[in-house]
């Protein structure tokens, strides 16, 4: 399918909220074009080299299709919107920046692999609140939020594994690449592992602001 683009400085994963405020006359041409058309969705996609303003950036080709859910304007061209990431999306084909970037993409869903089970979602769980708890350290903050507000409780428990994944990854504050590394994992199985990476790197950072 052919879909407006938006190339950003970070990574959103599916599931994330996102807010934007366009001020560009690309991208406000963008959100004009799919307010009138009544079919919110575009993508996103980390940029690779460049800046978000001015155009010419390199772009990565994994992202998340995402939709407006809320459109303000703001006069002068100028939008404030309220968006939430969808599915994963691989980019086929890039397409001339005329008058936005757009793509020939397709919905990646995960490959086929081996299930995760609840032991080792519980494992991730686990490292990840004792992860915020190092974290509450360092920066000398004594009271942290219960384990079930930290990791969204019963409703993290009721999503599909893939989203669950997602979920938690969203948790760990991790560097955009680590960050798209979890994106781009062709498989649950392969996210997890780049998850886990993650975490020991944040985790060694942590350790190194710890107070002696």
């Amino acid at each position: 399918m052919e879909l407006p683009m938006f190339p950003l400085e970070w990574v959103l994963l599916p599931g994330e909220e996102l807010s934007l405020r366009i001020f560009e006359l690309r991208y406000t041409v963008l959100v004009g074009d799919l307010m009138r058309s009544g079919d919110p969705r575009f993508g996103v996609v980390l940029i690779a080299r460049g800046r978000e303003v001015g155009g010419g950036e390199q772009r990565h080709d994994v992202g998340a299709m995402t939709a407006i859910t809320h459109c303000t304007e703001l006069g002068g061209g100028r939008y404030a919107l309220r968006c939430l990431t969808g599915e994963r999306i691989r980019v086929r084909e890039w397409l001339p920046d005329d008058p936005y970037p757009r793509a020939i993409v397709e919905v990646w869903p995960d490959e086929p692999a081996e299930p995760v089970s609840d032991n080792q979602f519980r494992e991730l769980e686990d490292r990840i609140v004792m992860l915020h708890k190092r974290m509450a350290m360092a920066r000398r903050r004594w009271v942290m939020p219960g384990r079930n507000a930290m990791l969204g409780g019963r409703r993290l428990r009721s999503l599909d594994p893939v989203q669950r994944l997602y979920s938690l990854a969203c948790r760990v504050p991790m560097g955009e690449a680590d960050r798209y590394a979890v994106l781009a994992a062709p498989s649950l199985p392969e996210r997890m592992s780049a998850l886990h990476e993650a975490i020991e790197t944040v985790s060694a950072r942590v350790e190194f602001d710890l107070p002696r």
